[in-house]
Order: structure tokens, then C-alpha cells, then sequence
């Protein structure tokens, strides 16, 4: 079955419910902040271009937060859970924010590191911040604009981490300087959280307290005329209609390539959660279409299943690096975090006619042929011939990828575990088969007629830091598996830099996937 037309409206809604996720915030709370920032500006007459920008910043402000996922967690072990906490602070009272960080910071650490830790904040929290902040700028920009966003929309998210009194970053910009969606989004998002979380009235008093520190004092005046008649509206809208319902017309539809290209965008965001999952989705897809056309699907049905395996991990960003980055054995209580991911996926693409209809594939990636799978222990060729291929494609190239916990298995092991699966009926035979041809085990590998040209005028050996930088290696480790200096090193990741117009790790990483250095 051909995938319906997806409105523009209805992907960056479901990136809003995954941005949730990342936060540790119930589904469509992002939504809800949506409601009040667009509230917000019809209350103050703003003009149509202002109103507009302000409801794409409110849905898409933490879109860059995937990109510095692996970071934030290096610092504070469950970086979803010192998230959930910056959405209530003050973000403009400088003491509180180091209040938080440090209390993060340390909790999960041995008492003895934990002085360590405080002396080592206490030097770097700045320069540390700057770059954070910089890099989740960096990557929501280089995403937006793939989804033919608008300098308005690409400015405003420039100044997601600013504050009104100029203690925010990276740049501290303040006051008028920050644009006004930018500020109307400050306020909404904070206001839902706290109100949300806490209560209206504790809403409106952080509203009267940070006035003309953390917000616009003109629109913080505007919110407690109207904030509590708008916080009680929200708990009587459906969140996600009432956005889409306020969707700027005429409503940008999206099909064919142009779907393609809008869900690798979703793959992209979804994959820099950890450097271990440095275009994962994309390749999945790849396989799984070629796998598709060896059992003769038509090509609907390979597209269908393209787009399916594009967006079949979006449930994991509710699961903190802290696991994804593990380098030992998770525990059960761990694993039981990571097995409700593809419920997770099921839950936001079925808000969506368009996203719906991949589903049935995408929530199913983990399933086996014998029931022994998650989330729903079903028998994964009881679902749909899609989905057999698409589990089978997971398990290739899981085993082949590196993983916090293991190196890859060399291709032709993991052929011979693949069969094995499929030999014992824990993956469909047919679809495991396809799999293995389409990824060059069985048939031969044609020959290349021709040296590929490196992408962004890299050399071979740039190209080899590259992709250990995107995989989240450290200058020092990259030395160290390239057999050169430190210095040596970090020269090439600046020539990289320079060459590819990035400024931060996440950044090059969106890079390496989208032009296939990363695989």
C-alpha cells in the first residue's frame, strides 16, 4: 500500500513528541507549549510572519538535542533526567543552574570522585556549556534547513539557550537582541512545564518572579493577565489537533522525495542520540529495500518499507545514553528500559494517517519469527512480510556495527549467526536469506568501474578520523587507533571542520551520515 501524503505539520509534530521523550516529559507536552506560544501572540496582536515562526520554534526548539546527547550523559550519567530538571530552573539565575548541575553531576558517582567532580565543574562549566549549547544549535540548524525552514525559523533557534538578562548561551545575547518567537517560546515552554509538573499558580509566580530577568517583561505582563485562563484551556484541547488545526496555510504536503527526504532528516535526528548510532536508520533502510526488491516486493511496497525502517527507532530517544552507552552488560532493569522503545515508536507514528500507515513495520523491528521478540512478543511473520525483512536487517546490522559493549562482527560472522537464527526458526528463513543477498554474502559483490570521489574534499585519511570522531572517539583515541600524535590528530579535525562548515562533533557526525561517511 502506497504511504498517504504527510503534511509537514504532522512530521515536525512527532519530532516535538520525540523531543518529549529526550526530555522526560509525557507525550505532547511540547504540543501543549505549542498551544500557549501561539495563544500568546494572537493575545498580543503580533504580526502573521511572528505568530507563524513562533509556532514552528515552539515545536521544533530542541531538535538539536540528540546532538548532544552523548555529552551531557559523559557528565551526568541519565542526561533525560537532568533534562526534565533544566525545563523547571531558572535558567537565568546562574547560582540555581550550578546548583543542578553539580547535584546531577555527582549523584551517580562514587563519594570519593565526587569532590573531584565539583573542582573539575567548577572550572569548566563554562567553556563546557558554551560548546553543549553550540552543538545542539549547530545540528537543529543544519536539520531545519533540510526541512526548508526559513531564515526566520533557523535565527530564532540560534538563540534556543539565550535568556533575557544575557546569562544564557553560547553567546549570551539578551533583551531585544533575542527574536521575538524566541522569547514568546521561552516563556510558553517554561510556563506548561511548571505548571504541568507543579501547578497554574506556581506557573504564574515563576512568571511574576523571573519578569525582566529570565523574560520579556512586556510578554511575562502579558502571560499573568491571561496565563491562567490559557493553562486552564489547555487541560480541555486535544493537544495534538489543536495544533495541527493551527498549522500556517497553505499546508506544505509532503510525498515521494520529497517524503524521503523529510524522513531521513527524521533518521538523522533520531540516530545522533549516541555515536553508536551514527546512521543506523538509514543504512537499515538501504538493506531492507534491497532486501524487498531480491523477494520481488513491487515497489510501493519496497518504498513503504524504506520509509518504515527510516523511522523504526524514533522510541529511542526515551532511553538515556546512560544505557545506550554502556560499556558492560545492561541489568534486567535496564534492558527493561530499552525494550520499551518500539512501544515508544508505535505510540507517536500512529497520531499520524501517513506515519501510521508504517507501523505495523516499524514497531515490529525487534519481533521474531518464534515470538521470543519485544515489545509485544508476537511472531513477527504473523505481522507482515515487511517486517520480517526489517527484523532480519536489524539483527545484521546491529551485529556489525560497533557497540559500546563489543566490536562489530566481522560480515561473514554475522552471516553465519544470521542463518543460524533463521535455521532454528527465530528469524523468518525467506527474509533472512534476502537480507544476506542483498548485503553480498552468497552472490558476488559486483566490481567497482570506478574509484569513488570522496565526499567534501576530504583525503582518505581525514576520512578515517572523520569517522572515528563521529562515533564519539576522543582526539586522543583517535590518535591512538590511527597510530599519530595527539596534535596530529586535531589538526585533521579542524581541516575537517574547516572543509565541511561544521564547528562541533555532533555537527560533523549529522555530516558523515548524510553523505554516507558513516555506515
Amino acid at each position: 500500500m502506497p504511504t498517504p501524503p504527510l503534511r509537514l505539520g504532522e512530521l515536525v509534530a512527532t519530532l516535538a513528541l520525540a523531543q518529549d521523550n529526550a526530555f522526560g516529559q509525557p507525550l505532547e507536552s511540547q504540543l501543549r507549549s505549542c498551544l500557549l506560544a501561539t495563544w500568546m501572540c494572537e493575545a498580543g496582536s503580533f504580526p502573521k510572519d511572528v505568530r507563524e515562526t513562533a509556532y514552528w520554534v515552539a515545536l521544533l526548539r530542541y531538535i538539536g538535542c540528540t546532538g548532544h546527547a552523548h555529552e551531557v550523559a559523559t557528565v551526568f550519567g541519565d542526561e533525560i533526567a537532568i533534562r526534565a530538571q533544566t525545563l523547571v530552573h531558572d535558567a537565568a539565575n546562574p547560582a540555581e543552574v550550578m546548583r543542578d548541575v553539580i547535584t546531577y553531576a555527582t549523584s551517580w558517582r562514587p563519594p570519593e570522585e565526587r569532590e573531584q567532580i565539583v573542582q573539575m565543574i567548577q572550572q569548566t562549566a563554562r567553556e563546557w556549556a558554551v560548546h553543549n549549547f553550540a552543538s545542539g544549535c549547530e545540528v537543529a540548524d543544519m536539520l531545519v534547513q533540510r526541512l526548508d525552514f526559513g531564515p526566520a525559523v533557523r535565527e530564532s533557534l540560534r538563540f534556543t539557550f539565550e535568556r533575557w538578562n544575557g546569562n544564557g548561551y553560547p553567546a549570551h545575547a539578551s533583551g531585544e537582541a533575542i527574536p521575538v518567537p524566541m522569547r514568546v517560546v521561552h516563556l510558553s515552554h517554561d510556563m506548561e512545564a511548571i505548571a504541568r509538573i507543579f501547578s497554574p499558580d506556581r506557573a504564574l509566580a515563576a512568571c511574576r518572579e523571573r519578569r525582566d530577568r529570565t523574560y520579556d517583561p512586556a510578554l511575562a505582563d502579558l502571560f499573568l493577565a491571561r496565563g491562567a485562563a490559557w493553562l486552564e484551556r489547555l487541560d480541555t484541547v486535544e493537544p495534538w489537533d489543536a495544533v495541527l488545526d493551527l498549522e500556517p496555510t497553505p499546508h506544505c504536503t509532503l510525498a515521494d522525495a520529497a517524503l524521503d527526504d523529510a524522513l531521513a532528516v527524521a533518521a538523522d535526528f533520531i540516530d545522533l542520540k549516541s555515536p553508536y548510532m551514527s546512521g543506523h536508520s538509514r543504512r537499515c533502510a538501504q538493506l531492507a529495500g534491497d532486501a524487498a526488491r531480491v523477494l520481488g516486493f513491487e515497489e510501493a511496497e519496497v518504498a513503504t518499507l524504506h520509509r518504515a525502517a527510516l523511522v523504526h527507532d524514533f522510541g529511542t530517544t526515551a532511553v538515556p545514553n546512560s544505557i545506550w552507552d554502556k560499556p558492560g552488560s545492561l541489568t534486567r532493569a535496564e534492558f527493561d528500559r530499552v525494550e520499551l522503545h518500539p512501544m515508544l515508536t508505535e505510540q507517536m507514528l500512529r497520531r499520524s494517517p501517513a506515519l501510521a500507515s508504517l507501523n505495523a513495520v516499524a514497531c515490529a523491528h525487534h519481533e521474531k519469527s518464534d515470538g521470543s521478540g519485544y515489545h509485544k512478543r508476537v511472531r513477527v511473520d504473523a505481522v507482515d512480510p515487511g517486517a520480517c525483512v526489517l527484523a532480519a536487517v536489524e539483527i545484521y546490522v546491529g551485529m556489525t556495527t560497533d557497540r559500546a559493549d563489543r566490536q562489530a562482527l566481522p560480515a561473514e560472522a554475522a552471516a553465519v549467526e544470521l542463518r543460524r537464527l533463521a535455521s532454528e526458526g527465530v528469524t523468518d528463513p525467506r527474509a533472512s536469506r534476502a537480507v544476506l543477498v542483498a548485503a553480498g554474502h552468497g552472490e558476488p559483490r559486483a566490481r567497482a568501474v570506478a574509484r569513488a570521489r570522496l565526499p567534501g574534499g576530504l583525503s582518505r585519511r581525514e576520512m578515517d578520523v572523520l569517522r572515528l570522531a563521529a562515533r564519539g572517539h576522543t582526539t586522543q583515541q583517535i590518535a591512538d587507533r590511527l597510530s599519530i600524535s595527539s596534535k596530529t590528530a586535531d589538526h585533521h579535525i579542524q581541516h575537517i571542520y574547516t572543509k565541511i562548515g561544521v564547528s562541533t562533533r555532533a555537527a560533523a557526525a549529522l555530516w558523515a551520515t548524510q553523505h554516507a561517511v558513516v555506515t
